[in-house]
């Protein structure tokens, strides 16, 4: 199926076309690309103009670039990146699609994940693929939308003020959510209230009449509440209070789900889930916000959830066999901020077996960043972990905060404690491994899955 024409990319960029072509997708890298994608040809951390060849070698249709080699077909621009980003905006005017834009300081992705898989029960639904959030991940997602499509799913982050609101002007959301906000990203704020400046600043591309769905248990609610008004905006809420729109009235947890009973208006809905965790409840009460704002059938939407995954490195769990020894592996170490570690370890409580951990450091978490590891140490003996590995320099906060018993080991790399950790693995274990992407704890991770597992 065509995506774009040459043609249409040069009236949406306003390039030149060298020869004309067609494409069905769209790259930045080489190494992901797909036969038939348009290769965008950034100038970023390398020059994406010096992997032309390897691109058209790959497969590549065309070129969208500012100079392009001979004979490569080609729309060539002044600029690459602003190109990207003017045929996002192009499609987004002329796509029929309803753009939903999710932000927050926890859980974005999962949220987002949950959602395409909710809108999917409605019709052709298109989301921001892994966590492509950031200044080129939304005009990609945008740029890669289908004309077919009824829904898109936008991941929008930042971690510095200013970046949300040029994204938001990118994509026009005509549903934002924002999740939730947490002290995530406070190395490049000064209070947690400037963190929900920025992720207010989501309302900056929306339109008067637009809807703002927020997190009625959040307590900077208020705060962004005051600017949606201010923007005209349909405000719904979600939580546990009589006063949210969404309000969880029960909840019960397990070790493979669980189950909500929500009320919405008048009626009362029942989510079951196969996701562990009571984050979970609340990720499916945005959801049902969303179905809301969107006049969806709510009781079509509570089913659908019922099919959510967890997302690779975000709670996946996994059978292995290390050493002889049968354990389950819960791999949370895509990212990790103190909300979500106390999110994992309550997660990783409601199965039985004994519980350690492997856990990295957490990174931009500013001046208080010491302290922040070091608490983790009452949630951790709350879960009841019996012995917990730590990696990184903030981690020795931690190692010095638990009680004796609990001291697994502490290394500078994740990747030395690994054989300590092996040796101490028992029959029925269950291991969390979770820390921020570049402590290194996802590789560990990948090492004990390649043993051999299957995911649960």
């Amino acid at each position: 199926m065509t995506l774009w024409t040459s043609s249409q990319i040069a009236e949406a960029t306003g390039g030149q076309v060298t020869a004309e072509f067609s494409v069905s997708g769209l790259s930045i890298d080489t190494r992901t690309l797909q036969k038939g994608d348009l290769f965008v040809a950034i100038n970023d951390v390398r020059d994406g103009h010096d992997f032309i060849a390897a691109a058209m070698n790959a497969g590549a249709a065309g070129v969208l670039c500012q100079k392009a080699p001979e004979d490569v077909p080609a729309v060539v621009v002044p600029d690459s990146a602003n190109a990207l980003e003017a045929l996002g905006v192009y499609a987004a005017k002329t796509r029929k699609a309803l753009r939903i834009g999710v932000t927050g300081s926890v859980g974005k992705t999962s949220v987002k994940d949950a959602l395409a898989v909710m809108l999917t029960a409605f019709g052709p639904t298109h989301k921001s693929i892994k966590s492509f959030n950031n200044h080129l991940g939304v005009p990609i997602t945008l740029s890669t939308l289908p004309k077919d499509t009824d829904y898109a799913v936008l991941e929008m982050g930042m971690n510095h003020a200013g970046e949300m609101s040029a994204l938001s002007k990118l994509a026009k959301p005509q549903i934002a959510l924002i999740n939730n906000v947490v002290g995530a990203h406070l190395a490049h704020f000064d209070n947690v209230e400037g963190i929900a400046d920025a992720k207010a600043e989501i309302i900056y591309g929306m339109t008067a009449g637009d809807t703002i769905i927020l997190n009625g248990d959040n307590e900077y609610t208020q705060r962004i509440r005051a600017k949606a008004e201010a923007a005209q905006l349909n405000i719904l809420t979600f939580g546990h209070s009589d006063t949210d729109d969404v309000c969880i009235v029960s909840a019960d947890s397990h070790a493979a789900g669980g189950t909500a009973r929500l009320r919405i208006g008048t009626e009362q809905i029942d989510v079951t889930l196969m996701v562990p965790g009571e984050h979970w409840f609340m990720n499916s009460a945005a959801c049902l916000a969303i179905g809301l704002a969107a006049d969806l059938d709510l009781h079509k939407c509570a089913t659908a959830l019922r099919k959510i995954v967890p997302a690779p490195g975000r709670g996946d769990a996994h059978e292995l066999t290390i050493d002889s020894k049968s354990i389950t592996l819960i791999d949370e170490s895509y990212n990790a901020n103190p909300t979500s570690m106390r999110a994992a370890f309550s997660a990783a409580a409601l199965r039985p077996g004994r519980k350690l951990a492997l856990l990295g450091d957490m990174f931009e978490l500013g001046a208080d960043e010491l302290e922040l590891h070091r608490a983790l140490a009452e949630p951790l003996i709350e879960a009841g972990f019996e012995r917990v590995f730590v990696a990184g320099e903030c981690m020795r906060m931690l190692m010095g905060a638990m009680p004796q018993a609990m001291r697994g080991g502490w290394s500078s790399k994740p990747q030395t404690l690994l054989t300590k950790l092996k040796g101490e693995l028992l029959d029925g274990d269950i291991l969390l491994i979770k820390g921020s992407n570049a402590s290194g704890v996802g590789r560990v991770a990948e090492q004990l899955k390649g043993e051999g597992s299957h995911a649960l």
